[in-house]
């Protein structure tokens, strides 16, 4: 995968697909910036390098323009960032965008507007593709949590323009999320969220990989109640429980521990403000449901932790956007924190988590893409990474 150090971009015009997917506020603030930030230093390079730069991205899911989803409020945090003028596109493609990358001088910066407003975004337009291409000398990719989606802005413009590369941030995600691949032992999983199917391949993958897996959040409850074990009202998903139980059966077969929750914390509900009680006794009672690990769990999986030397976490092991059942989630995330060893956290919500536990800054990595990070993981190779490569 060729790098934009190796290239000579003075003079050419640089389409660079980013990703300024950020949250925003009702009144279009934005609330955190990290994806902008994470992007800098490519920006930075191929504009000190007298490179055109044009920057595409999307925001959010629109089906058509909508001004609530415009780039408008990055552009302004970019100039900001970066102490120099950034021009804001009226569009994705068209008369007034071709005029403003014709206008453009060396070192300069356009960021186009949400490409999702164009339909054929998505659908890898080939028509779309070449707009993007038009005039274009060089793409760079440094999206990579848009690179497990095959679109016209990711995917589709790659194939047109002679010269790709990859950025410094899509080529540090790879190297990180390649120790996974490739892990120094002992290698730990951490696993959560709510639903099985959506973290079966990451299950999957480090079955033939991981000494330890340690599983927790509403899934737990899926591996528990496949074993027989009454779990009250607790999230499950019935029509998973033979997948459940072949994966436990998987482990065993390869000498992988996987580890589910010993102790529960019970509620009556996910918005209760309060834990009803602690339990390590089956069954739970029927008005009652898991809402986070428990004590003995914590200790358990932080020891294993401890003594890991590479460590991957996704998902929460609580409802912990409750604060009331935070506690297992918070205590992982120091242990993690803690660990000597390599360590990523992939996911949105795991993010979220090492964010509010105030760790972040003692985590090896942190993974600015969620679903493309579990999909990286779980086959070894991106559809954007693919296109860099043809």
């Amino acid at each position: 995968m060729k790098l934009i150090e190796d290239l000579d971009v003075r003079g050419k015009t640089v389409f660079v697909r980013v990703d300024f997917n950020v949250p925003l506020s009702e009144s279009g603030e934005i609330r955190n910036d990290t994806r902008i930030r994470a992007s800098l230093p490519t920006i930075r390079f191929l504009s000190e390098h007298g490179a055109k730069l044009i920057l595409a991205s999307h925001l959010g899911r629109p089906k058509k323009f909508d001004p609530a989803a415009s780039l408008r409020p990055a552009a302004v945090r970019l100039a900001e960032l970066l102490d120099r003028k950034v021009e804001m596109a009226p569009d994705v493609i068209g008369p007034d965008v071709d005029r403003l990358k014709a206008g453009l001088r060396d070192g300069g910066v356009l960021l186009l507007e949400n490409v999702r407003f164009q339909p054929g975004e998505t659908k890898n337009d080939p028509e779309l593709a070449r707009e993007f291409a038009r005039g274009v000398d060089v793409f760079v990719n440094d999206a990579f949590g848009s690179s497990h989606r095959a679109h016209a802005s990711v995917v589709g413009v790659a194939g047109l323009v002679p010269v790709k590369a990859a950025g410094y941030l899509l080529k540090k995600e790879v190297d990180f999320l390649g120790k996974v691949l490739h892990p120094v032992k002992p290698f730990t999983a951490v696993l959560g969220g709510a639903k099985t199917e959506d973290k079966i391949p990451v299950i999957e993958s480090p079955l033939d990989k991981a000494d330890d897996i340690l599983i927790g959040g509403a899934m737990a409850y899926t591996f528990l109640a496949a074993q027989g074990k009454g779990v009250g009202k607790s999230l499950v998903e019935p029509d998973k429980f033979d997948l459940a139980l072949g994966i436990m059966k998987k482990a065993a077969e390869r000498g992988v521990r996987l580890r589910l929750p010993s102790d529960h914390a019970l509620a009556p509900s996910i918005d209760a403000g309060i834990v009803d009680r602690m339990t390590d006794e089956y069954p739970f009672p029927d008005v009652l449901m898991g809402v986070d690990i428990g004590p003995k769990t914590v200790a358990t999986y932080s020891a294993i932790i401890g003594r890991a030397k590479t460590v991957f976490w996704n998902g929460p092991l609580g409802v912990f956007e409750n604060p009331a059942f935070a506690e297992g989630t918070m205590q992982i995330a120091q242990a993690v924190a803690a660990s000597p060893a390599v360590s990523i956290i992939g996911g949105g919500d795991s993010i979220a988590a090492v964010a509010k536990a105030g760790v972040g800054d003692r985590i090896g990595h942190i993974s600015t893409g969620g679903g493309a990070s579990l999909e990286f993981i779980a086959t070894g190779t991106l559809p954007g990474l693919e296109a860099l490569e043809g």
